[in-house]
């Protein structure tokens, strides 16, 4: 990676960090050379404070890191996108996003959907409808998925506008599940999506 640090007087390079799982946009920040050095050798986003003067670590006395998944540059390689996995809120403020609702992701809420299945699909807790899905074994979740299908099918046809979105909350929902169960995740699904798209 080839980064043009020299074209800023200042050395300090615009940086966008997003959600790897959800592509929410999460914060913009600065680095330096230094900073994108300490980002490839700890795997944790680094900037460079123009306020204090110093590097800092995204969650340093917080907790609330951005462990690093990909990094990529624009065309001129002047600005930097970071693409981390958040271990909690990314703004100071307590949100998700620093641009606040508007940086999140329409897909955030299957992202964080698939994360509580997988949790549960984890560390099963015997109140637990995905536990039991899973105790009943994958033959039960497919054939769940497909009543639920058929539901939303049947829903379509109805003028109740209100029932067709709640069958197919409850049809993703299972999909979500039968794909965790099989070892997967929507980031498997679409990825063959945008395979087929090319």
């Amino acid at each position: 990676m080839n980064l043009d640090f020299e074209k800023y007087a200042d050395g300090l390079m615009p940086a966008v960090v997003q959600d790897a799982s959800t592509g929410t946009v999460l914060m913009h920040a600065y680095v330096n050379r230094d900073a994108f050095e300490k980002m490839l050798e700890t795997g944790l986003a680094t900037f460079y404070s123009r306020s204090r003067q110093r590097l800092w670590t995204k969650g340093e006395t917080s907790g609330n890191t951005l462990r690093i998944r990909e990094l990529h540059t624009d065309c001129d390689n002047d600005a930097l996108l970071i693409v981390a996995e958040p271990a909690g809120p990314t703004c100071h403020l307590g949100t998700q996003s620093c641009f606040g609702m508007a940086g999140v992701s329409i897909y955030a809420g299957l992202a964080e959907l698939e994360k509580v299945v997988a949790e549960r699909l984890a560390n099963p807790q015997p109140d637990s409808y995905v536990a039991e899905l899973m105790a009943e074994g994958a033959s039960r979740i497919a054939q769940k998925l497909g009543e639920e299908a058929v539901e939303t099918v049947i829903a379509s046809l109805e003028t109740d506008d209100e029932k067709f979105i709640s069958e197919a909350a409850d049809l993703l929902f299972h999909l979500i599940v039968l794909i965790q169960s099989k070892g997967h995740g929507l980031r498997d699904v679409t990825a063959e999506l945008n395979r087929r798209r090319r």
